[in-house]
């Protein structure tokens, strides 16, 4: 059976209220009791409720993360950042995500109403910047994780998708590749468009496809591209993964990469190694993302202020096989 605070009480011959302040360390009672009490509870082994002691207290020592889902390919890197840097600070680690669409956003409001935890860590799903803001606005701790262009009023880290972009550019250029073909992602989403800028400015006459970053567009996008007749010697997709669907398309079609088309992608997920050939692409710092907005988090929660503009990580072009 478990050990209960009622138990400490009456083996102590105090009240459940006396046992409480001796826990949560309140000053109301006197050094002989609470000496009593802490031997008591050392006696039965009682372990008071977490949850319990950080309302008492104030606090959880728990940070909440919300997340689109977690079958994003970058999103175990961020995550493993996080849990890393909020387990080392003694933090627990409540995570949402939206499968459930507005029922799982219901679910995490009113986590946020029973005070669950101390602050927010977000990755942001669709359409909740305004709900999150709202929060922010109401008092809660806020650091976002990839503004996506947004911008918000509170904290974030972001990486240099410009200059990704402008790093896959200058290295198929300077292999001599000038009829490049762009795979993005999402036009609403800013990593797209700053990627697209960034490559564009220094390959102005590059084909853009729109794609969503998902295998399917990457192929589908290499396909017709092939199917029009229009030549093209090299691709920059926007992720790893239609970068994959670049690949498979190629293949299908008897291109050769990189001899007839060297191919880019973006993030540097574990499967860019294993791809064939392996695939050059920007990797993006995400484990350090995921460690960096937890200690912006945690440094808030201790009195740290948090900076004013976002946090920016740069991006690093790692080569392999598909455009060496």
């Amino acid at each position: 059976m478990r050990v209960t605070i009622a138990d400490v009480a009456r083996e102590a011959g105090v009240s459940k209220t006396t046992v409480s302040r001796v826990i949560n360390t309140k000053g109301e009672v006197d050094g002989s009791t609470a000496a009593r009490v802490r031997e008591v509870i050392a006696q039965l082994g009682y372990v008071p409720s977490s949850g319990a002691v950080g309302l008492a207290r104030g606090n959880s020592r728990t940070v909440g993360m919300l997340v689109p889902s977690l079958a994003w390919p970058w999103m175990a890197e961020v995550l493993q950042g996080v849990v890393d840097t909020v387990e080392a600070a003694g933090y627990g680690l409540l995570l949402f995500t939206v499968s459930r669409g507005a029922e799982s956003v219901e679910h995490f409001i009113g986590q946020v109403s029973a005070r669950a935890f101390d602050g927010l860590l977000v990755v942001e799903p669709e359409n909740t910047l305004h709900r999150i803001t709202e929060l922010h606005r109401k008092g809660l701790p806020v650091v976002l994780i990839d503004d996506r262009g947004h911008h918000p009023e509170f904290p974030s880290v972001v990486t240099t998708n410009r200059e990704g972009g402008a790093s896959a550019a200058r290295h198929l250029l300077a292999a001599g590749r000038t009829k490049p073909l762009v795979i993005t992602g999402p036009l609403h989403f800013g990593c797209t468009r700053e990627r697209s800028a960034g490559f564009c400015a220094l390959q102005p006459g590059a084909i853009v496809a729109t794609g969503d970053f998902t295998e399917p567009a990457g192929y589908r996008a290499v396909d017709e591209l092939i199917a029009s007749g229009t030549a093209f010697d090299s691709v920059f997709a926007h992720n790893d993964i239609s970068a994959a669907g670049a690949l498979r398309a190629l293949r299908a079609a008897g291109r050769s990469v990189p001899d007839d088309v060297a191919v880019v992608g973006f993030d540097d997920i574990p499967m860019a190694e294993h791809t064939v050939p392996p695939l050059t692409t920007v990797r993006q710092p995400t484990r350090r993302m995921g460690e960096t907005a937890a200690r912006m988090l945690l440094g808030h929660l201790g009195g740290v202020p948090t900076p004013a503009e976002p946090v920016v990580l740069p991006t690093e072009l790692v080569v392999r096989s598909s455009a060496p």
